[in-house]
Formats: C-alpha cells, sequence, structure tokens
C-alpha cells in the first residue's frame, strides 16, 4: 500500500475493499519499524485508530469526502 497514490488509496476505501484502520494500522506498523530514523515527533495510535474508525462509519454510511480515511502526517511545526 505504501507505493499507491492517494487516489487509489481513496478508491479502495470508497469501493470499501480496504478500511480506513486497515490502511491505518499499516501506516502505524510502518513508523514503528522504522522509528530509528526519528522522522516523528509525536504518534498517538489511539487517537489515530478511532479517527480511521469514525472514517470507516462516515464511508460506511456514504457520507464521506475524497480524503476521508485516508492517514495524514503533519509536519513537526504544526506539532508544536
Amino acid at each position: 500500500m505504501y507505493d499507491k497514490s492517494v487516489l487509489e488509496l481513496a478508491s479502495l476505501l470508497a469501493r470499501k475493499e480496504l478500511s480506513s484502520v486497515e490502511l491505518t494500522k499499516m501506516f502505524l506498523g510502518r513508523i514503528e519499524k522504522y522509528c530509528q530514523l526519528n522522522a516523528f515527533l509525536d504518534v498517538r495510535p489511539e487517537i489515530t485508530l478511532s479517527e480511521a474508525e469514525i472514517a470507516d462509519k462516515k464511508i460506511a454510511s456514504g457520507d464521506f469526502g475524497p480524503l476521508t480515511g485516508i492517514p495524514v502526517a503533519h509536519k513537526d511545526i504544526f506539532v508544536t
């Protein structure tokens, strides 16, 4: 999934071939796998997965936008 575009991921989510929770867990796993790179200052898996569950409910109800369910990482200047 890491080499797919946002459009491809959004399409998979919209067709329910992939859930936001599954996608989010994949990216959280990758962050953990490469934690020695210190690329992320603040990772909150519980909140992130909770938001992914909300996104999945929106997708299931048909009330979603093009980026609903797509995990996003913010540059550290937005965290601090």
